[in-house]
């Protein structure tokens, strides 16, 4: 297996526009991510870019950045824009999908996905979760849950459905964040696919790979990425790198 990780990132973000550059105690968010990611010794990185700005601010960090056609649909099709442009022989046959918006990704939560398609070869797309912190956040129709049938070892299993309804039961609630693993012809596949029926009632893309018949296996993380979607998140994540400097 030779992955390879590609974080998607475009500054039209509507809640915090210019979200890509945004300074967090002297890096930019995206070079934050970055220098996670690399960390994580998961397999080389790169940003799949919707925006020359962006580019010019990884590369002059040192990174690698390919600039994407700023009106693909969504991140899963700039990534593969990007994966044909930085390896059009196919060497790499598994691929990263990171946010761009998670500032202090753990290196666990890069290396779930990727360890989950080279352990069950049933898997044609991986992803994390994470057990719900709150009740409340159960019934946040922001917050996605994944239904995962799980193994015995009680840490992998496969992902039934994924809903923003609210789920009942005593049980624990697996709140799902979006990094992705793909196998290469998963990924392929995916972005040929229009949106399907439950993804665009759900509004959430996972649901098209489901359709599809594809398998989507989860593993669990003990912590959920600290996300920066307004500019309370930003600040939070400024305060953050500050307790961490």
């Amino acid at each position: 297996m030779n992955p390879i990780v590609l974080i998607p990132a475009r500054m039209a973000a509507t809640r915090l526009p210019g979200k890509p550059l945004a300074d967090i105690e002297g890096l930019p968010m995206i070079v934050r991510v970055l220098r996670r990611a690399e960390a994580a010794g998961v397999g080389p990185v790169a940003v799949a870019a919707g925006d020359s700005e962006i580019v010019r601010a990884v590369e002059a960090a040192g990174g690698t950045a390919v600039l994407t056609d700023p009106d693909l649909p969504s991140g899963s099709d700039r990534i593969l824009a990007a994966l044909r442009t930085l390896d059009p022989a196919g060497r790499h046959d598994v691929v990263i999908n990171l946010q761009g918006d998670i500032p202090f990704v753990a290196r666990e939560a890069v290396a779930a996905p990727a360890e989950l398609l080279f352990s069950e070869p049933r898997c044609d797309v991986s992803t994390i979760v994470v057990a719900e912190a709150d009740p409340a956040e159960r019934t946040n129709p922001d917050i996605p849950k994944a239904v995962v049938a799980w193994d015995p070892d009680g840490r992998t299993g496969k992902a039934l459905y994924f809903t923003r309804s609210v789920l009942y039961g005593d049980a624990p609630v697996w709140l799902h964040h979006g990094i992705y693993g793909y196998r290469r012809e998963a990924l392929e596949r995916f972005c040929a696919a229009p949106p399907s029926p439950l993804e665009m009632r759900e509004r959430l893309e996972q649901l098209r790979a489901l359709e599809l018949g594809m398998n989507i296996w989860a593993a669990k993380v003990d912590e959920a990425p600290i996300s920066v979607d307004n500019p309370s998140d930003l600040e939070r994540a400024r305060a953050h790198a500050r307790e961490l400097a």
